[in-house]
């Protein structure tokens, strides 16, 4: 059967059952900026991603019948070249010529288009088909640059032709305008030229991945810091590389619940009663490069003696601010709440 040319469909299809409905294609085209990828006609339906096969899976936003014609290519205009002469003839017949040719050269220099910088080729694990797994004939392979449906365990899963993968094993790169794949040497300028490049490597397809094995989580323990003004402490929970998108803070008015995820497994989670009340709508968190920073907005202006609140009686000895070589913020005397006032001159 023919394969749909449609963006964001390339689906088999019969032309007997094909109608204005069957395919769901984008009609714009793809955008790609600081690594977000994105369709140009659904940006305000479809958020940007970062992953190449999620912006492979956005849905079309389009309907229209399948086809199998090439892709219409627009034509660019042709750029003005810089090196441009101009004639100028005199009413004596004298001709003057002026060209932005360089005085020195006297003559235009050629482009040598340069290809994009060698990138390393990082180690890959490749995932591997699980064959007691059962598939519905038409799911398309999941191999990058291989497009081909499964049909029976005997055809896609068995000895012959139809077995064979040919596919890309490393993810794609997308350098100044220019598309390929990390795995091989070819790039190219336009989007539809770069879904036809094919493969580089043979093997098996991959219709359903194997399952793999749940790693057990590796708790780690990450040092807490805080220094605190008048109206204000500010904690700094330093972990670096800190997955924001699993990562939970949460603020509330006698404590704090950190449940910090990182790469791979490891996680970092603590619950600290706060040594005075805060105001929770008032305070803010944010998450850096090395670090998590908590500003907690204090419900009295007094000092704290500690972050973490302790049942042993503890002095009020903390002046605001950070001392050592960092410097000092805030003033110098401790400041106290009429309560805790009462009880120093008592």
């Amino acid at each position: 059967m023919p394969r749909c040319t449609r963006k964001g469909c390339a689906q088999e299809f019969d032309p007997s059952t094909n109608t204005e409905e069957s395919c769901s294609y984008h009609s714009g085209g793809p955008v790609f900026h600081e690594g977000l990828k994105s369709w140009s006609c659904c940006q305000d339906i479809n958020k940007p991603v970062l992953d190449f096969d999620e912006f492979m899976k956005i849905p079309g936003c389009t309907k229209g019948s399948h086809t199998d014609e090439a892709p219409k290519v627009e034509p660019q205009a042709p750029k003005p070249s810089p090196n441009v002469n101009l004639t100028m003839t005199s009413d004596q017949g004298a001709t003057e010529t002026y060209s932005s040719l360089s005085r020195t050269t006297g003559a235009a220099t050629p482009t040598i288009a340069s290809s994009a910088p060698a990138e390393p080729i990082p180690p890959a694990a490749e995932e591997e088909d699980d064959p007691s797994v059962p598939v519905t004939p038409g799911t398309i392979c999941r191999r990058k640059g291989c497009g081909k449906s499964f049909v029976s365990d005997e055809v896609s899963r068995g000895d012959g032709e139809e077995s064979v993968c040919t596919y890309h094993p490393l993810p794609p790169i997308f350098h100044e305008g220019s598309k390929g794949y990390l795995c091989c040497k070819r790039r190219v300028l336009e989007f539809d030229e770069f879904l036809k490049i094919g493969g580089c490597k043979q093997g098996r397809h991959l219709f359903a991945p194997k399952e793999k094995e749940a790693k057990t989580e590796e708790f780690i323990d990450c040092r807490v810091d805080h220094y605190q003004t008048p109206a204000e402490v500010h904690v700094s929970v330093f972990a670096k590389q800190t997955d924001k998108d699993r990562s939970v803070v949460q603020i509330e008015t006698d404590k704090i619940h950190l449940d910090l995820y990182f790469q791979g497994t490891k996680r970092f989670r603590r619950s600290i009663d706060l040594f005075g009340p805060v105001n929770p709508e008032a305070s803010s968190f944010k998450y850096f490069g090395t670090k998590v920073e908590l500003t907690l907005k204090k419900q009295d202006n007094r000092s704290w003696a500690l972050l973490e609140k302790t049942d042993r009686q503890v002095p009020v000895n903390l002046t605001f601010g950070v001392g050592g070589r960092t410097g000092t913020i805030g003033a110098k005397e401790i400041i106290l709440d009429d309560e805790n006032a009462s009880k120093i001159r008592s």
